[in-house]
């Protein structure tokens, strides 16, 4: 049982875990958390953020399937676990000020994608015109680079890909890890479905050029 900390109003726990189960179950029956993969979180303050508990099929998710962790991932006032890559949603919430939601999703578009753009290290898009579905994109003439980060079971290393990443100064809305999905956020849960959905669609038509061009 979630036993909430002072600083946390029960109705705010309660509005973060609401949106985040209605998404996942949304995005559940789209097929993209297959075998209760993925995970979803919403920052709740400065301090804490709410995340779906390890295991549980995002498909059927309730109030008492998200809980609380603090910004370095552990757990504050429960004893369930966190999804394993919760490390990776707080370093969002960390590095990026304006990120307030963050998405994990494992679609088969965007799982193909991540191994075959893995030996590149990136996806560049170029020409859509769904890129300006991105935040801060304007126009198809833009380029946006999705990064593709080598995959591994030592979140500490994953964390330190994407740090050294927006340590270079490069422009981050998402990112693919081999085999595995994408990551992406937004400044409230509309901002970040509006970034997957459009992400997983030019993915897509990426996966469709190489085919037809082969």
């Amino acid at each position: 049982m979630q036993e909430l900390p002072s600083s946390v109003e029960p109705a705010r726990f309660a509005l973060c875990a609401d949106a985040i189960a209605e998404a996942a179950r949304e995005l559940a029956l789209l097929g993209w958390t297959p075998a209760t993969s993925s995970n979803f979180s919403m920052r709740v303050n400065e301090e804490l953020a709410a995340v779906t508990i390890s295991g549980r099929d995002k498909g059927r998710l309730g109030r008492e399937d998200i809980m609380l962790v603090d910004m370095a991932g552990h757990a504050v006032g429960t004893r369930a676990r966190p999804s394993a890559e919760t490390e990776l949603h707080t370093q969002a919430y960390r590095r990026l000020p304006h990120a307030q939601v963050v998405l994990h999703t494992h679609s088969r578009t965007q799982s193909v994608a991540s191994r075959l753009f893995a030996r590149e290290g990136v996806v560049r898009l170029e020409g859509w015109e769904l890129q300006k579905a991105i935040t801060g994109y304007t126009t198809h003439a833009s380029v946006l680079e999705i990064p593709v980060f080598p995959n591994t079971q030592h979140m500490p290393e994953l964390v330190e890909r994407v740090d050294a990443w927006l340590d270079a100064g490069k422009p981050l809305h998402a990112y693919l890890i081999d085999g595995h999905g994408i990551y992406t956020w937004g400044a409230d849960m509309a901002e970040a479905r509006r970034h997957l959905e459009a992400l997983e669609f030019l993915l897509g038509c990426e996966l469709d050029l190489r085919r037809l061009s082969a």
